[in-house]
Order: C-alpha cells, then sequence, then structure tokens
C-alpha cells in the first residue's frame, strides 16, 4: 500500500511536470524574421522620422548580415538621409537637445558608412547602434525590438533587431549565428 502511494505520487509529479513544460510550449509565438517595412509608424509625424531612422538602421543591419557592400552603401546613404531629415521639434527642450547631439554622432558614423570596406562598415555599424539604442530610449518605438550581442566582434558588440532570431551584422554567413538576445526594447 505504501509502495502504491509513493508510485501514485511520483507519477502525478511526472504528469504535473510534462504540463507545465506542454503548457510553456503553447505559450511560444513562432519566430519569424521581422521585416523592416512592417514597422509600424501610425502615430504622429515625430514618431515617423524616429521609425524612418530605424527602418534604415534595420535594413542597413540586413545588408551586413548578407555580406552586401553595394547594398550597405545604399543603406548607408539612405540611413544618414533619414537622420539628417529628423527635426525634433516634438519633443521637450531637454530631449530635443539631446536628440541632436545624439543624431549629430549617429550622421557622422553612418555617414562614414557608403563607399567603404565590410569591415569598415561594420565598424561604423557598431558605433552606429550605440547612439540608435540612446535614440529609440527617449523616442521610443511601436515595435518590440531586440538588443542583441555578439561578444567575439571588438570585444562584445550589440546590434538591434526586430526579431528574435540571432542574424549577426558583425559576421555575416561566417558566423550567422553568434550572439545572444540580451534584452527586449
Amino acid at each position: 500500500m505504501k509502495n502504491m502511494r509513493i508510485n501514485t505520487g511520483i507519477i502525478a509529479l511526472s504528469f504535473m511536470a510534462v504540463s507545465i513544460v506542454s503548457c510553456k510550449d503553447e505559450n511560444k509565438t513562432e519566430k519569424t524574421a521581422a521585416n523592416p517595412s512592417e514597422i509600424n509608424n501610425d502615430n504622429n509625424d515625430q514618431d515617423v522620422q524616429a521609425e524612418a531612422i530605424l527602418k534604415g538602421y534595420f535594413n542597413l543591419k540586413d545588408a551586413l548580415v548578407q555580406d552586401d557592400n553595394e547594398k550597405t552603401n545604399a543603406m548607408g546613404e539612405t540611413l544618414v538621409q533619414s537622420l539628417e531629415d529628423f527635426d525634433g521639434s516634438a519633443y521637450d527642450d531637454a530631449k530635443k537637445s539631446e536628440l541632436m547631439v545624439l543624431i549629430k554622432t549617429a550622421t557622422e558614423h553612418a555617414k562614414e558608412i557608403p563607399n567603404g570596406t565590410i569591415q569598415k562598415q561594420r565598424r561604423y555599424f557598431k558605433l552606429l547602434t550605440e547612439e540608435v539604442t540612446k535614440i529609440i530610449a527617449i523616442t521610443g518605438s511601436a515595435n518590440k525590438i531586440y538588443e542583441q550581442f555578439c561578444p567575439m566582434y571588438s570585444g562584445g558588440s550589440a546590434w538591434l533587431s526586430l526579431s528574435d532570431e540571432i542574424r549577426n551584422p558583425y559576421y555575416g554567413s561566417t558566423m550567422l549565428q553568434c550572439g545572444t538576445v540580451k534584452r527586449e526594447i
């Protein structure tokens, strides 16, 4: 009788463990690569300008993931234009001042990307990512953005993505899946 209770208890615990794991799996959403053209920009003009910067950034990142130097050049030029078009007038003076400093620095980094080697483009992309991350902290985004991290590139480097799927822009096809999701923004 005692063995039967122990066996029943073990079976019950096993069933609970399996149930918990299967429920956890049911709550997972299917991973899909987000398309930069699907960026939500239904809000005001200022949000549209901030989202245009993000769209340019994500297109640039995708070109680096593909090891496509020519496309990276073109996406760098597009991003420069989006950064230069940002006016910040919808923000209070303190935020506007901070944003304009970040935009200026990001623009300087973005201007180095067109007509560079893929290695140079990736170096400036790292610097650009730091500025774009700070810009998002102020402007916010209507989209879920993932900050991802590669410990191997230049002492450790982050990038932003619309998908939690790792596609490393610093190594491209050489080490496409090197990295982890650090946080969700």
